[in-house]
């Protein structure tokens, strides 16, 4: 009675205004052969305080975020300072709705506005939206509105990008126009060498960097081999840390830039919800996805914030639209813009030189531990590859049991002519007492 209100009487009220004898009969259409007739497999009903034991029992089995951890691939543990949790928990905005009306949704718009505003300084690009899903379906988006741009169908992907971004962009493309061709990268540096598939007929040309491997590309030739057959050049970013120490995508010949903001204060939740990121050019602000908020006045020159060139077909007709996607998210994308504003651009460029040099002394200390070295020669932000002398995912399943140490990811996850390698992710968090402990458990492994 206290869940689901409605008492027997009720209930058979109800179906007798239907016309149904039982509750059964409402799932009637689904073959019997698929359904479950038989009592789950829960316990009996267990009062409030024995629910609250029994999942804080369930919930101590959670170590990931309890041990030390070099785990990364797209998801990263940063310190996020207090002030952010405590303003996003403030009512007005976990009750705010959705901004179509200015005049009772300034303060949204307005946050909304400095977040864009933010991405914009640090991707170097001149529009950014009010923030998509996550960094993949950002990708997945920018395939779509490259096509738009160019009217070519053909998209070109290194594999350095993280294969869980390949896969969703995959999947939303697969019943439109886009021909998806993936590029290999050079297994000395790590990086993106051979372009010659690009042609004419390629609407984008796609590379992560950071990519999956941690390896730093070199953007500016891979701009312009793009644009020298006329495609567009996405880069993805997946590690947002990473823009308050390497030059802008922007200044390196970027038309779009997407990617995960989760790193912007915003805890990793076993995986989401996250934030993602999209800019772009203005001139190609009119086919760019999602939401846009900008800055309007009154007759009387007062300033106000509204949302912008977003057509009502983007949340009615969808077919007429220029995306899938109609909304954004908007408190991820608050908790993100209270980050940026807290640590400001000093504090933004401290964070990133503590990744950079905390995994600069991980990398030199494994990499003299005999049996170990880096495959990759391009140089890294705050991830980076390891090859170790056995399977990886016995050595770091050892090194998990043996010293209670998240190690890092094995690759032959997603390259399984890899057996060997993992990733390992170094940030601001790890201590140096946690590093020697990790190259001490490796040695041991």
């Amino acid at each position: 009675m206290r869940y689901i209100p409605n008492a027997p009487e009720q209930r058979g009220e109800m179906l007798s205004v239907v016309g149904l004898e039982n509750a059964a009969e409402l799932f009637r259409s689904i073959p019997a052969d698929v359904q479950l007739n038989r009592a789950l497999k829960i316990t009996e009903p267990l009062a409030e305080p024995e629910v609250i034991a029994e999942m804080e029992r369930m919930a101590a089995k959670n170590t990931g975020t309890t041990v030390p951890s070099f785990l990364g691939g797209g998801v990263y543990s940063h310190f996020s300072p207090t002030v952010v949790d405590h303003l996003i928990q403030r009512s007005e905005f976990f009750t705010s709705y959705t901004p179509y009306q200015p005049e009772i949704a300034q303060g949204t718009l307005q946050y909304i506005f400095e977040f864009q505003t933010l991405v914009c300084q640090l991707t170097g690009m001149e529009v950014a939206n009010a923030s998509m899903y996550d960094g993949s379906t950002a990708m997945a988006e920018a395939y779509l509105m490259a096509q738009r741009v160019t009217r070519r169908d053909k998209i070109v992907v290194a594999k350095s990008v993280h294969q869980e971004y390949r896969d969703v962009a995959t999947t939303y493309a697969q019943h439109g126009d886009t021909a998806i061709v993936e590029i290999d990268f050079d297994p000395a540096t790590g990086r993106v060498a051979d372009t010659s598939a690009l042609d004419d007929q390629t609407a984008a040309l796609v590379v992560q960097s950071p990519n999956f491997f941690g390896c730093v590309e070199d953007l500016k030739p891979l701009a312009d081999a793009a644009h020298a057959v006329g495609a567009l050049f996405i880069v993805v970013v997946t590690e947002a840390i990473s823009f308050g120490l390497l030059k802008t995508p922007g200044e390196c010949g970027a038309d779009i830039v997407v990617g995960e903001g989760q790193s912007w204060g915003v805890p990793m939740g076993f995986g989401g919800p996250h934030v993602g990121l999209f800019a772009t050019q203005e001139k190609f602000v009119r086919q760019m996805p999602g939401r846009l908020c900008g800055i309007g006045y009154d007759k009387n020159g007062n300033r106000g914030f509204v949302l912008t060139l977003s057509t009502r077909e983007q949340h009615i007709r969808r077919e007429k639209a220029t995306s899938n996607i109609c909304t954004n998210q908007g408190l991820i994308a608050l908790a993100a813009t209270i980050y940026m504003e807290t640590m400001g651009k000093a504090g933004l460029q401290e964070v990133a030189r503590q990744n950079a040099q905390k995994a600069a002394y991980a990398r030199k200390q494994i990499a003299a531990i005999d049996g170990y070295e880096l495959p990759f020669s391009a140089p890294v932000f705050n991830e980076f590859v390891v090859r170790g002398p056995r399977p990886a995912n016995e050595m770091l399943e050892k090194v998990r049991s043996g010293a209670g140490i998240n190690g890092g990811i094995a690759l032959s996850k997603y390259y399984a002519d890899r057996p060997n390698d993992f990733l390992v992710c170094v940030t601001e968090t790890n201590t140096k007492k946690q590093i020697d402990a990790l190259v001490a458990a490796l040695r041991a492994a």
